[in-house]
């Protein structure tokens, strides 16, 4: 159904550069993202992948420091993959270009049905329910099989489905690549993320234009992923926060570093080894911010269920099987609330 142009003034991008913040972006004071000026933390790590493919000994090494970085953090950064800079920044560049679009060449991909293949919107999608709405705009379509997605993707600017076709082609390359040596690090047989469990790959745009003011709202609050593997282009302007050991520390924008993130579903199957760390963004009042998720998920048939292989007398089972679209259904009637998100899927001590 189109949607004319009167529906996409909710975007905040078509009308942000008002004073002060709406009322209805201003968050619960608990809420808040507090400081604002949270220190870039070095301890993420870096992660190398440049001899994943060689020498035996490179690629051990580079499968421990991902297996400890998902333990410590749930969050790490790669370098070397593989994607050549020159299509992450055409990428990241028509992202950019379609936001600032005028508001007619968008009107038919706004939409408040989630079901859709390819939608704009605004804050969660949840917008006439939500208690605060969210500081940026979102385009979120699917990416796999291509071939049958890149139909429904937007055609301006002209250069869309070509870069990113290919950028989402070679991300995904990279994600199973990843998924990979975690499963070698786990004992796990070789294809064990393949097929179902990372069948689905989705891809949401934010932007995040300047806000009036940071310290009241955010750009997404505190959250866990409620996929399998996160991989993030985070572009160069400051936003990504980790909470870790009591405080909000910030994710360094590195060039052509992909972030990689543990969702909630590899956190399971390692039957908890692995940890999903939560995460928001924070906005700013100078720079528009262009950050790009691509999400790898299981089919909603798929079930989820720790790994036998990880399932000892010393290492219980810690959590039930499910089909993943349960989960789904859980995380969204919980507002992926990281405190009680897990409850019904948790085995008793």
């Amino acid at each position: 159904m189109f949607i004319g142009i009167g529906a996409m003034e909710k975007l905040v991008s078509s009308w942000y550069n008002v004073q002060p913040l709406p009322d209805n972006y201003i968050f619960p004071p608990d809420a808040r993202p507090g400081k604002l000026d949270v220190p870039l933390c070095n301890n993420i790590p870096v992660i190398d992948m440049g001899g994943a493919g060689a020498e035996a000994h490179d690629r051990t090494s580079i499968i421990q420091q991902m297996l400890n970085a998902s333990e410590e953090f749930g969050f790490f950064q790669v370098i070397n993959h593989g994607i050549p800079e020159n299509l992450l920044k055409d990428t990241m560049r028509v992202f950019k270009e379609f936001f600032e679009l005028p508001l007619e060449d968008k009107a038919s991909l706004y939409s408040e049905d989630p079901n859709k293949n390819c939608r704009l919107f605004t804050s969660s999608g949840n917008y006439d329910w939500e208690e605060a709405h969210f500081w940026r705009d979102i385009l979120r379509h699917c990416c796999h099989p291509l071939e049958q997605c890149i139909q429904f993707w937007p055609q301006k600017p002209i250069t869309y489905r070509e870069h990113v076709g290919a950028c989402s082609t070679q991300v995904r390359e990279v994600a199973l690549n990843i998924l990979q040596l975690i499963s070698e690090g786990l004992g796990l047989e070789p294809g064990y993320f393949r097929d179902e469990l990372s069948q689905v790959s989705l891809l949401s745009v934010n932007y995040y234009p300047p806000c009036p003011d940071p310290s009241l709202t955010l750009g997404v609050p505190k959250h866990c992923d409620p996929n399998l593997i996160t991989i993030l282009l985070q572009g160069d302007v400051n936003g990504l926060q980790v909470f870790k050991d009591g405080e909000w520390i910030g994710v360094e924008p590195l060039p052509s570093a992909l972030v990689v993130n543990i969702g909630y579903q590899l956190q399971i199957i390692s039957n908890g080894k692995l940890k999903c760390a939560e995460h928001r963004a924070v906005t700013n009042s100078r720079n528009a911010r262009t950050s790009t998720a691509f999400f790898f998920t299981p089919s909603p048939d798929c079930l989820i269920k720790p790994a036998g292989a990880l399932i000892n007398a010393s290492n219980p089972q810690r959590y039930k099987a499910f089909q993943y679209k349960e989960f789904i259904t859980n995380y969204a009637m919980k507002q992926g609330k990281t405190d009680i998100v897990l409850e019904p899927f948790k085995l008793q001590a």
